[in-house]
């Protein structure tokens, strides 16, 4: 296949390779997590192997015709949560029929896939810069609390209700109930050692380490068979009108369209902006520009041969697509052994996923729960605008107790009245700005010739011309990326910046140690109060650029560039 390259053989075996046993825990946990909800001895098998034929359908044929050479593709927290839902719902409406359940979720993968490739062909890509940082951060938060929330239930061996509401107030009486001390300390051990074992090597993934050591673990206690897995079928995938227990008798053919098409649109827009964000990661590492719109076409691609042999939706997962390039992945081939991996496991070992305890796998996704959590923007909550800060508490709250759909959306419309609110209010400032001229200790552009002939071409000068915020950051990050090779200081120019944002900042931080890691050394030049305050109270002034690297105008800049031994 001509899409397909061999110059980076090497990497992409080892990369790929390494992504699967990566990727191994998480199929498993996420399938186990997605069938949570449903009140059958088969759940937890038939969940393991709906999240490793995700992975495997999803991982090859969205490497094979996505956009991204090296992003690694499979079911992720947030999909699997949407999909959690949905099984519960089926569950609920077909009265505890199984076949029902498996076609409801291979048909809202379906449309996931197939809303995907429509975002693709009507190039909606783009549109993914203008979500806000605090929408993200918040969704992705209320994400993480969800997924330890209800892996709290299966870490002392018990059944996690199906609405958070319920996993928070039905907690001290089920407890009561009694729970399973070697459920617990296998899923301690297994947190333990996701969290030592990388201080010892990070060559080998300690969520595999984690899930080997804790299962021959178990095999001295005595578990019941409810405490784990359960045999999983071996052989070829079959789709899911041909699959083993499934019957195409008595379906409520309407019931099912109705039950799965709302949540495979939501599947499709939460899994495109997971996707495309990775994208941006797999980018910023591999020094690379991915086709966002081609990216969408493979994973719509991808969710929809998945769906049809009844596999987990999924999305680009940031820390497997990190863990391949890191192993020396670059290209499309990658992820296509990624999956043949996967693919070899399930033809042959299936067997001996049956002795997993639920508890051990709880443990691994409270750990990806952990990491899903934004710290960094919960800890600066309340250092960034006040709107900003009421964006990200609203879509968390609403993520966590309301659902995830109705969360993006109101925190996208909050963020766009806001937004109108300061472009009003910058709009209606610029009334006066010809009396603030008077306190501009700067001339416009012309104040840079006083810079030295002889060190002109070492130096980078970036003009910000407007407000940082996540409309702009996009072409700002662009811009930054274009810093030519043989520049040694790279100076930003911030007097016109009146606004900066938390999406702003951010890119701005980023951009800025991407360059000091390359040896630049970042000048700035900053104005206007509100800037200089956010950049303060995040403490990326001092701590990522000193304070005696920042100037009140470019005329002290220029003074300090002839101290300078360039």
């Amino acid at each position: 296949m001509a899409f397909i390259t061999t110059n980076n053989i090497k990497g992409d075996i080892f990369g790929g390779l390494t992504a699967g046993i990566v990727a191994l825990p998480l199929a498993l946990a996420f399938g186990i997590q997605a069938f949570g909800g449903i009140d059958s001895p088969s759940a937890s098998s038939l969940g393991a192997l709906a999240g490793l034929i995700g992975a495997t359908m999803l991982g090859f044929f969205a490497a094979m015709f996505g956009g991204t050479p090296s992003q690694i593709s499979g079911p992720t927290g947030p999909m699997t949560v949407i999909t959690a839902s949905l099984v519960s719902a089926a569950w609920s409406m077909s009265s505890g029929n199984i076949s029902t359940v498996l076609i409801s979720m291979s048909m809202a993968g379906l449309f996931c896939g197939l809303f995907q490739v429509l975002f693709g062909i009507i190039k909606i890509g783009k549109y993914v810069r203008y979500i806000p940082y605090p929408v993200l951060s918040g969704f992705m938060s209320g994400i993480g609390i969800i997924i330890i929330l209800q892996q709290i239930y299966p870490l002392i061996g018990l059944k996690s209700p199906v609405l958070v509401v319920d996993m928070v107030a039905k907690f001290p009486s089920m407890i009561m109930n009694g729970i399973s001390f070697s459920a617990l300390v296998l899923g301690i051990g297994t947190i333990v050692i996701i969290q030592v074992f990388p201080l010892l090597t990070k060559k080998i993934p300690s969520t595999l380490v984690a899930l080997v050591v804790m299962t021959i673990v178990s095999l001295f206690f005595d578990m019941d068979d409810k405490l784990v897995i359960g045999a999983i079928p071996s052989g070829l995938p079959m789709p899911f009108f041909a699959k083993e227990g499934v019957s195409l008798a008595g379906i409520d053919w309407l019931s099912v369209l109705k039950t799965s098409i709302i949540p495979g649109l939501t599947l499709a827009g939460l899994g495109s902006i997971d996707t495309l964000l990775t994208s941006v990661v797999a980018d910023n590492i591999t020094k690379t520009k991915h086709n966002s719109n081609q990216e969408l076409i493979g994973q719509g691609i991808g969710n929809m041969v998945a769906g049809f042999f009844c596999g987990l939706a999924g999305a680009g997962a940031t820390m497997r697509t990190v863990v391949n390039v890191k192993s020396g992945g670059r290209t499309k081939l990658s992820g296509m052994i990624h999956s043949l991996l996967l693919l070899s496991i399930l033809l042959g070992l299936g067997s001996l996923v049956k002795y997993v305890p639920l508890s051990v796998l709880a443990g691994i996704l409270i750990t990806v729960g952990w990491g899903i959590i934004d710290f960094k923007g919960l800890k600066d909550l309340f250092k960034i605008p006040v709107s900003d800060a009421f964006v990200l508490v609203v879509v968390l709250v609403v993520t966590v107790f309301v659902d995830l759909l109705t969360a993006v959306g109101l925190g996208m419309i909050i963020a766009c009245v806001l937004f109108m609110k300061r472009a009003g209010d910058l709009v209606e400032g610029s009334y006066s700005s010809q009396e603030l001229q008077h306190f501009d200790k700067e001339s416009p552009w012309s104040d840079e010739k006083g810079i030295p002939e002889n060190i002109k071409h070492k130096i980078y000068i970036q003009r910000l011309n407007g407000p940082i915020f996540f409309g702009s950051i996009t072409r700002f990050q662009e811009v930054m990326h274009d810093v030519p090779k043989e520049a040694k200081v790279v100076i930003i120019r911030m007097r016109l910046v009146s606004f900066m944002d938390q999406s702003g900042l951010y890119a701005m931080e980023t951009a800025i140690k991407d360059l000091q890691e390359t040896g630049v050394k970042v000048l700035m030049t900053i104005i206007q109060p509100q800037p200089m305050y956010m950049l303060k109270e995040t403490n990326l002034i001092p701590d990522v650029v000193p304070e005696e690297n920042t100037f009140k105008n470019f005329e002290e800049c220029t003074e300090y560039l002839k101290t300078l031994n360039l």
